[in-house]
């Protein structure tokens, strides 16, 4: 398939990573991009994503979407975060399947830098001590 001329569901369409991954598609030639506010398509719920997924018929998803908020707000409610994530990506991944997508991208973070590293933080620093 020719990437250019696929339908491409960005999920997380205007968050940081998945506004980056717009742009690059739009970089690329890329004509068929279809996202969706979180008012348009309840991520969350399995109903509304398969629908939407039916619906649209993307040849690709990108899985940018996800619920953050910060250390903070990730240490008050980590049970809730957790939920809310894996909803996201279990009916993201069982919508693509179901439909016949071809191709699915998941794209995962977490807070993963050192509590202790200096600032500005340089690549050298990740993964080299306590999260």
């Amino acid at each position: 398939m020719d990437i250019a001329h696929g339908k491409i569901f960005v999920s997380g369409h205007s968050g940081m990573v998945g506004s980056a991954v717009v742009r690059a598609l739009h970089s690329a030639g890329c004509e068929n991009i279809i996202s969706a506010t979180r008012n348009e398509v309840d991520l969350t719920n399995q109903t509304a994503v398969t629908d939407f997924v039916a619906e649209h018929k993307p040849d690709i998803i990108v899985l940018a979407a996800a619920k953050v908020g910060g250390i903070h707000a990730n240490n008050t409610f980590p049970a809730d975060f957790l939920y809310q994530n894996m909803m996201i990506e279990a009916n993201l991944i069982r919508a693509a399947y179901h439909s016949g997508c071809t191709q699915l991208l998941f794209l995962g973070s977490s807070c993963i830098y050192p509590k202790m590293a200096t600032q500005p933080m340089t690549k050298s620093a990740l993964l080299s001590g306590y999260l």
